[in-house]
């Protein structure tokens, strides 16, 4: 996986577990932290920009996780199933 959080969302997978919920739409999420970013979705501010494609992003993290969609890496690992 490119990323923990990734990771940890991915293991949320198999119990199904969305604890989560947006005050402002029904979505609901896996962690915290991905509620707290989809906050910014009904935000319309992307100041995060990608110096290869220049595809903007509301978050720092985010644009750290696209950049290895560029790189190819991928070096966080699901214990139970092996999938990265």
């Amino acid at each position: 996986f490119k990323n923990r959080s990734t990771l940890t969302i991915h293991r949320r997978v198999h119990s199904g577990e969305k604890p989560y919920r947006c005050s402002q739409c029904p979505k609901s999420f896996k962690i915290s932290a991905e509620l707290m970013r989809h906050g910014r979705v009904h935000s319309s501010e992307r100041p995060f920009k990608c110096s290869e494609c220049h595809k903007s992003f509301k978050t720092s993290p985010e644009l750290v996780q696209h950049w290895r969609s560029h790189t190819g890496e991928r070096p966080y690992e699901c214990s139970e199933c092996h999938k990265s």
